[in-house]
C-alpha cells in the first residue's frame, strides 16, 4: 500500500518553486530542496520520483499559476486590443513587483535547461504552443472586428507577441523603470494597429 503524503504539496512545491527560481535547476541542489521543503531526501523520492521530477510539478505548477492571472486579467476586457494590452501590462507590473529580479521562472528555464532535457524542451514546446495559441486567437479576433491590421496572419503576430513577451520579461531582470517598459510595450504593439 502506497504511503500516505503528511505534508502539504502545494506549500512544498511553493517552496521548492522559490529555491528552483533563484537558483536555476542547475544550481539547485537536492541539499537545497530539503532545507527549503524540510521534507527528508527519501520523501522528495518517494512523492516526485527524482529531482527533475520535482522540477517539472514545479514548472506546471508555476504555469498553472500564471494561466489563471492571466484569465483573471482578461476578464475584464472588453476587446481585442484590451486583451492584449492586458497581457502586457500584466507582464509589466509582474517585472515591477519583482524586487529580486529573478525573472519569469519558465523564461529562464527556457534558456538553462531546454536544449538539456528532453522532457523540459517537451514542456516548454507545449507551454509555447499553448502561449501562441492564445495570442493567435485574440490576435484573430482583433483582426476581425477591424481593431488589428491584417499585415500579417494571426498566427504570425502570435509569434511576434510571443517572443516578444519572452524578450519584455528578460528586458525586465535589468530593467525595472516602468516609463521606459511602457514605452516598450506601446513599441511592440504599435506593429497590430
Amino acid at each position: 500500500m502506497p504511503k500516505v503524503e503528511t505534508f502539504d504539496r502545494k506549500q512544498v512545491l511553493q517552496n521548492a518553486t522559490n529555491v528552483f527560481h533563484k537558483n536555476g535547476y542547475n544550481g539547485t541542489s537536492m541539499q537545497d530542496l530539503v532545507d527549503a521543503t524540510s521534507l527528508n531526501r527519501s520523501s522528495i523520492y518517494n512523492s516526485f520520483g527524482s529531482k527533475l521530477g520535482m522540477f517539472m510539478e514545479v514548472l506546471t505548477h508555476y504555469r498553472s499559476c500564471g494561466k489563471d492571472n492571466m484569465k483573471k486579467e482578461l476578464i475584464h476586457t472588453h476587446n481585442a486590443s484590451d486583451s492584449i494590452k492586458a497581457i502586457f501590462n500584466m507582464y509589466v507590473e509582474d517585472i515591477l513587483n519583482d524586487t529580486n529580479k529573478k525573472g519569469c521562472l519558465l523564461v529562464n528555464c527556457k534558456s538553462e535547461m531546454t536544449n538539456q532535457e528532453p522532457m523540459i524542451k517537451s514542456f516548454m514546446e507545449q507551454s509555447q504552443d499553448q502561449t501562441t495559441a492564445m495570442l493567435e486567437d485574440i490576435v484573430y479576433k482583433g483582426q476581425m472586428e477591424k481593431i488589428f491590421n491584417q499585415d500579417q496572419t494571426a498566427a504570425q503576430y502570435a509569434l511576434y507577441l510571443y517572443s516578444a513577451i519572452q524578450g519584455l520579461r528578460m528586458t525586465g531582470i535589468l530593467n525595472n523603470n516602468k516609463e521606459e517598459l511602457d514605452n516598450l510595450v506601446n513599441t511592440i504593439l504599435k506593429a497590430l494597429y
